[in-house]
């Protein structure tokens, strides 16, 4: 049985309404996923989380395995327990974190050998290790170790990353050994189009139940990101869900469904949150700003979240002036609530075959978002 169902295609976009079936339930795509880098979405409880409408969340390989180790997740009775979330958890291979955070002190056609960003360790990873520890964690997708090339980069160096992490790839799915877990094949080669073809056409024969993009939102800005979306997904199988890593702002989002993309996450809403950034259909709104001062209008008048329905702006701003953490938390799950929001009308509008027109009325409004 395929894990994977599509609904309805919008009869004037590439835009796509599916179900993604996984051991902990399934995810009405395209959907958006709240990211708990170290176990927890950071200033909220799953509950909270929950009740924003997410079905899934994203957990991070890397900084599992470096605290508080696997060994101690399997102990605990896995990422579920240990996260207190029994539904959907997605797992990264850790290849980012692995590639960006770290002084790497070797990297060959292997694997890498890098120092801990926490206290200089070295540890080895590679695509055994990262599958076993995925396996071990107890995600119900996981992704294929692969390596992310900086942006900009010269074409060699890009070239060898993406050849890399096809072979990696390969590897990752003979070492796959959680029948319970769908492993997902990592698209990479950064704004080059033609590597992303020879990428995506070499993973699409290793037949995974799921393709992710990765290497975007990296510093190439919206309208490469969208050009290489909008030429990646021609080549991705249509019965398979389609996941844009790292992504990103409402208009990315709105743009990258377009396109045909199923799943997103990103850090923005939380981190957004915490930095008394928030999200509205009218734009952004910096509560630390004098106006709000005694403004007793919620962050959105139309928004059913616990943050609006309970605090005015100014109570906020207050918050964030005094130090109380009531403030981030309350931010960051209004944004979370917003994102989810979005997702429900993205998947409404698909149904209605009115994506068109929801693309058209909010491409300029989002714009901000990105400025």
């Amino acid at each position: 049985m395929k894990s994977f169902k599509l609904i309805n295609k919008d009869a004037n976009t590439k835009a796509r309404r599916g179900v993604l079936t996984t051991g902990h339930g399934q995810i009405q795509t395209p959907v958006f996923m709240p990211v708990g880098t170290a176990g927890a979405i950071k200033g909220t409880t799953p509950a909270m989380v929950e009740q924003t409408g997410a079905e899934i969340i994203l957990a991070n390989t890397y900084h599992m395995m470096i605290r508080p180790g696997v060994e101690t997740v399997e102990k605990i009775g896995g990422l579920h327990k240990m996260m207190a979330w029994n539904k959907p958890i997605l797992t990264d291979s850790g290849g980012y974190q692995v590639f960006s955070l770290n002084s790497l002190v070797k990297t060959d056609d292997d694997g890498v050998v890098f120092a801990s960003h926490v206290d200089g360790t070295k540890y080895e990873m590679n695509a055994e290790i990262a599958t076993d520890i995925q396996n071990r964690l107890g995600g119900d997708i996981i992704m294929c170790f692969d390596q992310c090339a900086p942006y900009p980069c010269e074409k060699s160096q890009l070239e060898q990353a993406m050849e890399r992490s096809i072979r990696w790839a390969m590897r990752c799915k003979n070492a796959h050994a959680n029948d319970k877990q769908l492993l997902f094949g990592i698209v990479q080669g950064g704004t080059d189009l033609e590597m992303r073809t020879h990428c995506t056409r070499e993973l699409v024969k290793m037949n995974f139940p799921g393709y992710a993009l990765g290497g975007l939102s990296v510093g190439e800005g919206h309208e490469k990101m969208i050009k290489t979306v909008a030429h990646t997904t021609i080549e991705l199988p249509e019965d398979r869900p389609r996941y844009l890593m790292g992504v990103g702002t409402p208009l990315d989002i709105v743009q990258a469904v377009n396109h045909g993309i199923d799943m997103f996450d990103c850090v923005m809403p939380t981190r957004n949150g915490r930095n008394a950034y928030a999200f509205t259909e009218q734009g952004p709104v910096r509560l630390r700003n004098s106006c709000h001062s005694t403004d007793t209008e919620p962050i959105e008048q139309n928004c059913d979240c616990y943050c609006c329905r309970n605090f005015s702006r100014a109570a906020l701003r207050h918050f964030f002036n005094v130090g109380e953490m009531l403030g981030p938390i309350m931010v960051s799950l209004h944004n979370t609530r917003f994102y989810q929001r979005l997702m429900a009308k993205i998947r409404d509008s698909i149904e209605k075959n009115e994506f068109s027109q929801f693309v058209a009325e909010k491409t300029e409004k989002y714009r901000i978002f990105n400025n």
